[in-house]
């Protein structure tokens, strides 16, 4: 799908203008959701959804996302406005788009990038729960906490006190959603969120003892500025930090998916993080939400066929135009039908393709723990048990060696011994265990095909050959990978070269040869050491 940015007036007008009132269409009803569900003001969704579409889609690099207020950011926020009030997490938002600016200009957009996967599908899985939970006790007629376990352990009581009229406006927008996908295409043109909330507000005008949206006024007169802390700099500055990554990570993610969309020109990480980080700062200067890229706006626009940022940047003045001209409408709207859209929307972030994705890969651990760690603890602290998990995953792969040894068929007077893998210190209790279940005085054929060695495993193999041919035994070494013994003393541990496999048929392997006598290992070690003596010794040039 091919997308260029230099089209005519007449083509932005006939692709990107009806493009942008699709968009309109979707993120309307999401932003007055997600403020609602942060317990924001609703006008700070308007207001963030206005300035993500025209700020970051002007400023930003991919011209075809885009952004406004994201479920991502729903967990987060709930809970800064919580510990320090709505005026300073707008403070902590505005931070929070200076330190992306940094981010941007310091051409680090890609190191965001870096976080394994798995963590971000489960970072958003647990938002995802998170946000289910708490739109449950709305869509029952009740009032959520601020904590998740809270609201799974009081929803049992929330069903007892169930509220008939909200259970039937928030179910019939749940139904509309979930089964949109099965209306014919001509009529899922239409966006399914607006279609449930228009039909759920319209049902919902029959009932009067419904709780519904309430506004302060105008537009202009929900813009207040920020007010700065009193005390707690050390939440604030962790508040800043977490609100900048998360944003950070999410719009890039959604800007990677975006540009698989099309076969336009790619998106610029840096200048996209210059043009987020904007229109964070400044949503957070006039009392607006966080802002990301979006990726259901994004793949909204790019299939609605938009070319141009135009779009993005119109559906933000279409936004603009409805919340001055028709605010009245938006005070209709029942709360519980917008908790039926949020919970739609929450689930839609709990992947079952990512699931099974991590249970293949062996990540289901990590998904597991960070979905845990964000709906039990907090965002924050569920990312870093996911990342320090799937650090300790890593290291151990890395450092997994597979050792086995065993007679060579039928002759218990001959053994083999194969060893695999990484060969370091963590590998010394299952390389000793293995080399010690070698009889004494029989001949062995020792086989490595390792890709890291180093000083501490070439010692422990050596010894073991030293001490095993003092018994009579012979031992004789066939080394198929590109690390060998002698690497290991010749500096630090090596790695193997990519591309490097092992033979496929054990008959091609390499000439055996044997094992340096003990007296010959000793002496390689020392001259090795001595070698390395007296060049230290030498004076400089």
């Amino acid at each position: 799908m091919s997308r260029d940015t230099t089209l005519s007036v007449r083509d932005i007008l006939r692709y990107d203008l009806p493009a942008s009132i699709v968009v309109f269409l979707v993120a309307l009803p999401l932003s007055i959701g997600i403020a609602i569900a942060c317990g924001a003001p609703v006008e700070a969704g308007l207001l963030a959804a206005i300035i993500g579409g025209v700020v970051a889609g002007l400023m930003g690099s991919s011209a075809l996302q885009v952004s406004g207020p994201a479920a991502g950011l729903t967990v987060v926020v709930a809970e800064l406005i919580q510990n320090f009030g709505w005026r300073t997490t707008c403070f902590i938002t505005a931070c929070a788009g200076l330190l992306q600016i940094l981010f941007g200009l310091s051409r680090i957009a890609r190191a965001a990038l870096a976080i394994a996967p798995v963590v971000v599908h489960a970072m958003l899985a647990g938002i995802g729960i998170t946000i289910a939970l708490q739109q449950a006790h709305v869509l029952l007629g009740g009032n959520p906490a601020s904590k998740a376990w809270h609201n799974l352990t009081q929803l049992p009581s929330q069903i007892i006190n169930v509220h008939g009229h909200s259970v039937l406006i928030g179910g019939v927008v749940l139904a509309i959603l979930v089964g949109w996908r099965f209306v014919p295409e001509q009529v899922r043109r239409i966006p399914g969120p607006l279609v449930a909330v228009i039909i759920g507000t319209l049902l919902s005008l029959q009932f009067t003892d419904l709780p519904r949206i309430e506004l302060s006024g105008s537009l202009l007169n929900a813009v207040e500025l920020p007010s700065l802390p009193q005390g707690n700099w050390g939440g604030i500055l962790t508040g800043v930090l977490t609100v900048a990554l998360i944003a950070s990570v999410e719009s890039l993610l959604s800007a990677v998916a975006v540009d698989k969309m099309h076969s336009g020109p790619r998106c610029n990480f840096d200048r996209e993080l210059v043009g987020q980080g904007s229109a964070n700062f400044l949503s957070g200067l006039v009392g607006g939400l966080p802002v990301t890229g979006v990726i259901v706006r994004s793949s909204t626009n790019v299939f609605a066929g938009a070319r141009t940022r135009f779009s993005a940047v119109a559906h933000g003045v279409w936004v603009l135009l409805f919340s001055v001209a028709l605010v009245g409408l938006v005070e209709q709207i029942p709360k519980s039908a917008l908790a039926g859209l949020l919970i739609f929307v929450g689930l839609q972030l709990v992947k079952v393709a990512h699931i099974k994705l991590a249970h293949r890969t062996g990540d289901l651990l990590v998904y597991a723990a960070t979905v845990l760690g964000v709906v039990f603890l907090n965002l924050l602290e569920g990312v870093l048990v996911g990342l320090a998990i799937a650090l300790a995953l890593l290291l151990w792969r890395i450092a997994k060696v597979e050792v086995h040894a065993a007679p060579r068929g039928s002759h218990t007077d001959e053994w083999h011994v194969d060893i695999t893998g990484s060969c370091t210190f963590l590998a010394l209790p299952k390389l000793s265990k293995a080399l010690s279940t070698v009889p004494a005085g029989v001949d062995v054929t020792v086989e490595t095909y390792v890709d890291f060695m180093d000083h501490a495993a070439y010692e422990s193999i050596s010894e073991w050959a030293r001490r095993h041919q003092e018994t009579g035994g012979a031992v004789r070494m066939i080394e198929l990978g590109a690390v060998h013994m002698e690497h290991a003393l010749e500096g630090p541990p090596k790695k193997a070269m990519a591309g490097e496999s092992k033979p496929s048929e054990p008959s091609k392997s390499p000439e055996p040869s044997p094992t340096p006598a003990p007296q010959d290992l000793e002496s390689a070690d020392t001259a090795a050491t001595s070698k390395e003596t007296s060049k230290a010794l030498e004076p400089n040039a």
